[in-house]
């Protein structure tokens, strides 16, 4: 597995340097790495390997979700706070309600399943958004008005809100009786239980770190393995009590960065270098997870639907932007950011199948025809348009001071 691994890192690597030559996101190039070496490929990667997958996608993504804590401030979270709760849950009903009534036609599923459908393709990709929000973060690209932390935020709890969903659909599939109702209220108190898990351990790690001043090393690797304890206490928590872990790493990195910004720099610093692998592995190994063929059985009407859908949800997120003071371009921009699809698919994807749902299959293949589509498309999209639509703020303020009305001088009317 080592050998494989060493293999992965190389092939990334290269990729990464090779569509970065030709303005490509390299993120875009390890998919495609992944999707070539993976069990669907060259089968490069073995039966080990890819039994490990999951955790080590779900290691990388802690990586670049606390790295990504570390960057949101409070007064740009205030400032995004209502767009934020719109963009996590009406883009994502606009797309399912879409899926759902074009499912039936051109696939030939019940509206249950129809529905089933909607809930794993209703959700963004925080592993490929993230990344790149940070990306345009440094470039201090659209930060003026917190488009960056907008969205990592927005995607983050778009993910809690659509599972749930599915939790819920796919126990009615399976003959249970749910509380639609109760199940929606679990939304609410597993971000809660998130955000408040997550701030009560940033604030113990900030008084050890006070005490016991570790080397900033020490920090990265402690504040690492406590996300990794909340992540798994959802798990254990799972069916019991809803719990959102992975909002609660993105609110440890929160806090550090609020009251001690010279720790949230250090321990920033240390996982930006952590993350030149973990970036490899992650989008090598969701690459991996792309079985060609199923993609290809899902056909032109599959295509057709995940484009369907994208409409939709480009419609619900342009709809979370009317009264604000972004401009066309910026609010199209937020459009196309909320476009890539990969971690929630990959994840859940098969299932509806492995529970013996009519239309697993179906769903399964529609899937992986998804990441396959909007996740190198629109990450290449998000890079290009970053650049071009959004200014930095040197410019921004230049240019509102262009714009803006004379004022009159000093002792006149």
């Amino acid at each position: 597995m080592v050998f494989q691994l060493s293999l992965v890192a190389l092939a990334g690597l290269v990729a990464d340097h090779l569509f970065r030559r030709v303005r490509v996101p390299g993120l875009v190039g390890m998919l495609l790495v992944g999707i070539a070496v993976g069990p669907f490929g060259l089968k490069v990667l073995g039966a080990e390997t890819m039994r490990l997958s999951p955790e080590l996608r779900r290691l990388a993504l802690l990586v670049i979700l606390l790295r990504a804590g570390l960057e949101l401030s409070k007064d740009t979270l205030n400032r995004v706070g209502t767009r934020a709760v719109l963009m996590s849950c009406v883009p994502a009903i606009a797309e399912g309600v879409v899926l759902t009534l074009a499912a039936p036609p051109l696939l030939g599923l019940s509206y249950l399943d129809s529905a089933m459908l909607a809930a794993v393709l209703a959700a963004v990709s925080p592993a490929v958004v993230v990344p790149l929000m940070l990306q345009l973060q440094e470039q201090r690209r659209g930060t003026a008005k917190g488009i960056p932390t907008l969205i990592m935020a927005a995607s983050s709890v778009d993910d809690v809100f659509v599972i749930v969903v599915f939790s819920s659909l796919l126990g009615m599939a399976k003959g249970e009786r749910v509380n639609v109702w109760a199940k929606l209220a679990e939304v609410p108190v597993s971000l809660a239980l998130g955000v408040g898990a997550g701030l009560a351990a940033g604030y113990l790690l900030l008084k050890m770190f006070r005490q016991f001043s570790p080397r900033a090393t020490k920090q990265m690797l402690v504040a690492l393995a406590i996300s990794i304890l909340l992540v798994h206490t959802e798990e254990l928590l799972a069916g019991k009590v809803p719990f959102a872990g992975l909002l609660a790493v993105m609110a440890i990195g929160f806090y550090l960065f609020e009251r001690s910004e010279e720790f949230a720099h250090k321990i920033s610093a240390k996982l930006s270098k952590v993350w030149v692998l973990a970036e490899i592995l992650l989008f090598v190994l969701v690459g991996a997870q792309v079985d060609v063929g199923v993609a290809w059985r899902a056909g032109l009407a599959g295509a057709a639907l995940v484009a369907l859908g994208l409409v939709g949800r480009s419609v619900g997120t342009y709809v979370c932007f009317l009264r604000s003071d972004l401009t066309l371009k910026e609010r199209l921009f937020c459009v196309v950011a909320y476009v890539p699809k990969a971690t929630v698919q990959a994840a859940i994807g098969a299932v509806p199948l492995a529970a013996g749902v009519p239309g697993g299959e179906v769903i399964l293949a529609v899937a992986v025809l998804s990441i396959a589509l909007t996740a190198p498309i629109g990450a290449w999209a998000i890079a290009l348009l970053g650049e071009r639509w959004l200014a930095p703020d040197e410019l921004a303020q230049t240019a509102e001071q262009e714009f803006a009305p004379p004022r009159a001088a000093a002792g006149t009317e």
